[in-house]
């Protein structure tokens, strides 16, 4: 697959940082910090834990004064373009933006009198600070939960055209949107209905999914869909879990997909009463121990001698399950026949040195 089987909708180009979204460009991974942002110093080991993850950009929750001050310490020590999550104070939005933020989410109508909404998106502007408007299904206006009769899309595009106009009415347009449910249909059919009205750039994903393994199967099939009709310029993977998981399961559904080069691609067999080896605990020790290498690599464990072979010739290195023993593949070529309890130092080692010689002849 490649990028010309998901066509994107044409939008305005926002930039967080020195991160451009939008406009066609590459789907941006993102993520937020799960720490009091007020405690800098495991504010920011988490931060550089989401850069080595391969995050792009990184929000932090502003409920006080005391997170917003510590933006400014934060920023001096990270990498990532940091966006300010404020609700209701703009206050805290003013602060943030002195401390050197990249990116704003906020929902301009919850900062009560107009003028007070002025003053924060004025100062944005000077800074060519984006602000994102953030919809969720959870927190939907009282008036629009009434007409609607209950929490719809149509209700929640209503509600994210009001909070667009009263930053145009601003003239204020460097903008991107979430339009967020935990439920898959709902969030599709808002964003479907939205892209036929505005042409700012949307950021993606199925809120509160669930934890690491229910809520990476529901977000994967909700931005799949919306990736597949370009209606996410950026995504975020929501999950009970460390935040680099959501970055990680990010990364592995943009590379599924074709649209990214984020590692390796790890193939496995499932298994079955063919198989020679231990193919569940083969597969799970070689994936963890070549999993931080960022090379373009497809690596395959196969665990009989059916469609062992030829899965693991395809692969650029690969190994076919025989009894009690390993067949190690190589660009299709088989390379060595290794002892069982040697498979997987014996296949790391030569994934490491195709590594290495691809670096060397670039």
């Amino acid at each position: 697959m490649s990028e010309a089987l998901f066509p994107r909708r044409k939008t305005k180009v926002v930039r967080i940082g020195q991160v451009e979204i939008g406009g066609g460009r590459p789907i941006v991974v993102q993520s937020m910090t799960k720490t009091r942002t007020a405690h800098v110093e495991s504010t920011v080991r988490q931060i550089k834990r989401l850069e080595k993850a391969g995050c792009q950009l990184v929000r932090l929750a502003v409920p006080e004064i005391a997170d917003a001050l510590a933006l400014r310490e934060i920023k001096k020590k990270v990498q990532l373009p940091l966006i300010a999550d404020i609700h209701f104070d703009p206050r805290l939005a003013m602060a943030s933006i002195e401390a050197g933020v990249d990116g704003l989410r906020i929902n301009p109508g919850t900062f009560g009198p107009k003028s007070r909404l002025k003053e924060v998106v004025e100062r944005a502007k000077e800074r060519k600070i984006p602000i994102r408007i953030g919809i969720n299904s959870g927190s939907l206006e009282k008036d629009l939960r009434s007409r609607y009769g209950e929490v719809t899309p149509e209700a929640m595009v209503e509600s994210a055209l009001r909070e667009i106009k009263l930053l145009e009415d601003l003239g204020f347009y460097d903008i991107k949107i979430s339009l967020k449910a935990s439920d898959i249909q709902r969030t599709l059919k808002a964003y479907r209905l939205l892209a036929t009205r505005v042409n700012y750039p949307f950021h993606a994903g199925i809120t509160e999914a669930g934890t690491l393994f229910r809520g990476s199967l529901k977000s994967v099939a909700g931005l799949s869909l919306l990736i597949r009709e370009g209606l996410a310029d950026t995504i975020r993977i929501s999950l009970t879990a460390p935040p680099e998981k959501e970055v990680e399961v990010a990364n592995l559904l943009l590379q599924d997909l074709g649209l990214k080069k984020a590692g390796i691609n790890f193939v496995s067999c499932p298994g079955c009463g063919r198989s020679q080896v231990d193919i569940q605990k083969l597969a799970t020790q070689v994936e963890r121990r070549i999993s931080s290498l960022k090379a373009s690599l497809t690596v395959a464990v196969m665990g009989c001698p059916v469609n062992g072979p030829g899965e693991a010739k395809e692969a650029d290195i690969g190994v076919a399950g025989g009894q009690g023993t390993g067949i190690i593949f190589k660009k299709g070529k088989i390379i060595k026949k290794v002892p069982a309890d040697k498979i997987v130092d014996e296949l790391v080692k030569e994934v490491f040195n195709l590594v290495d010689e691809e670096r060397k002849s670039e």
